[in-house]
């Protein structure tokens, strides 16, 4: 626990959050055919705990962009590392993030997805950093903002480490000094 300066979201506050969150889903899609789409690797512990909240018609699948690499900060430049299986054409999308950070990969996501024919495409998101926004995306569905400090856990990493912790916490400077 000496990486971490401080937790910033419990596990039971993400429990909690992830159940308001899915209400509100099921109310606004109800009797629409919903695809959530997972943004890997981050979004995995986010996605499979919304999934499971949500009707069992509800459609997954899976798409991997990076604009990261093992530092801390965003490159700016976005791969795509595995595309969607799925087609989009009339389905209403739902794209599930675990964090928005400067919004500059999450704004070409969109951009790409609605051009692939979706019914439409909003955006979930666990968490949010008000303070690291430079392009604004429009978040129907936010969990908790955060301050602009580098995070790990519950599926948020550094150098592919600490994903699997069940909270979110503030990683310690030291582990990444020298970057």
């Amino acid at each position: 626990m000496n990486d971490f300066t401080k937790i910033i979201v419990s596990e039971n506050d993400i429990g909690r959050k992830l159940d308001e969150i899915a209400v509100r889903i099921r109310e606004d899609y109800e009797g629409k055919d919903l695809l959530l789409i997972g943004v890997l690797k981050g979004a995995v512990m986010v996605m499979a705990d919304l999934a499971r909240r949500m009707p069992p018609t509800v459609q997954m699948d899976w798409m991997a962009i990076s604009s990261y690499g093992s530092g801390t900060k965003s490159s700016g430049v976005v791969r795509i590392l595995k595309d969607l299986d799925a087609d989009l054409t009339g389905k209403h999308v739902l794209i599930v993030e675990d964090i928005i950070d400067s919004g500059l990969t999450l704004s070409w996501l969109l951009g790409n997805l609605r051009s692939r024919g979706a019914e439409s495409v909003e955006i979930a998101a666990l968490l949010r950093k008000p303070d690291a926004v430079q392009v604004e995306v429009p978040v129907k569905y936010i969990g908790f903002d955060i301050p602009n400090e580098f995070v790990v856990g519950y599926g948020l990493d550094y150098a592919e480490k600490y994903r699997t912790l069940p909270f979110v916490a503030i990683l310690d400077p030291k582990v990444y000094a020298g970057e």
